[in-house]
């Protein structure tokens, strides 16, 4: 009996312990305020920062250009990332901003080799601006 009882606190604590430790479902930052928000001075920095070294070259992942603004706006293979105008349609902010439920989307991704960090929510939300205002 006392086994039994054992084991149902064990099971119980596992429990607690995994439930605690989801993570709450990642929210998408606000647009920044920032006007004028352009590749060249706002986002070529943060690109170049945090996405450049997998994508660009001759064999970019994805086949994704992230830098150039044509890259960019061209997408992958797979189409567009970027819709101008819509930020909270747009690939590119669900990725960075971790709202796709598979982890394995996340740009850049968790525990990558280059130890690369994810975007902050500043970051985000100035992707978002930029997007927002036209992409330009």
């Amino acid at each position: 009996m006392k086994s039994n009882k054992y084991i149902l606190l064990t099971l119980a604590a596992c429990f607690a312990t995994v439930t605690s430790s989801l993570a709450a479902p990642a929210k998408m930052p606000p647009a920044s305020d920032k006007k004028d928000v352009t590749y060249a001075t706002d986002m070529k920095p943060i690109f170049d920062a945090s996405c450049v070294k997998c994508h660009s070259g001759e064999k970019p992942k994805a086949r994704l250009h992230m830098d150039t603004l044509e890259g960019v706006l061209k997408g992958t293979g797979k189409g567009k990332i970027v819709v101008v105008g819509d930020s909270a349609k747009s690939r590119l902010v669900k990725v960075t901003a971790h709202l796709t439920e598979d982890p394995e989307g996340w740009m850049p991704p968790p525990h990558n080799k280059a130890g690369i960090k994810a975007l902050t929510p500043e970051q985000i939300g100035l992707i978002r601006a930029w997007i927002d205002q036209g992409a330009k």
